[in-house]
């Protein structure tokens, strides 16, 4: 998984934090964790072609949530950066192997038990993702950190950097 799925979270995050009244730059999402204003704006806008930010252009644009937290989940933000592919690919090696000519077509029309068995454990990851929204993420945080939230919106709108 690639770190634009991490920035994509802690800016979903910060959007839930800023609130809808005031659309936030890719700038100042950048200038909060020192990351590159040119590749966040790449994970910006493909939460934004998700639906999950809307992207409002010109001096007073910037980036919101399109949802609300509760309606966004985790699985949400992960696929909109690394899309709908499970994690494993199966090559079907098993074909390639020395014994091959002495296996029929037959053998090889099911996923072999490598294939089942990581197919189960993308299944049992996605369900766990979609089973969490960025409310929930939030809540959590607030929880541990209850000046996060203040403190975050504070500096995204203008008063910190």
């Amino acid at each position: 998984m690639n770190e634009g799925v991490e920035w994509a979270l802690h800016c979903c995050l910060n959007l839930a934090w800023a609130g809808p009244e005031r659309a936030v730059t890719a700038a100042r999402l950048a200038a909060f964790y020192e990351l590159p204003t040119a590749y966040l704006n790449k994970q910006l806008q493909a939460l934004a072609r998700e639906g999950i930010v809307s992207s409002t252009p010109g001096p007073r644009g910037g980036f919101r949530l399109a949802r609300q937290p509760e309606e966004i989940t985790v699985l949400d933000v992960v696929t909109a950066i690394e899309g709908r592919d499970p994690a494993f690919q199966c090559t079907h090696i098993r074909k390639r192997t020395p014994n091959n000519g002495t296996l029929l077509d037959d053998d090889f029309r099911q996923p072999c038990l490598v294939h089942q068995a990581m197919a189960r454990a993308d299944l049992a990851w996605r369900r766990e993702l979609a089973g969490q929204t960025l409310a929930d993420l939030k809540a959590s945080i607030e929880g541990v950190a209850p000046g996060a939230a203040e403190g975050t919106r504070g500096w995204l709108l203008g008063g910190g950097g």
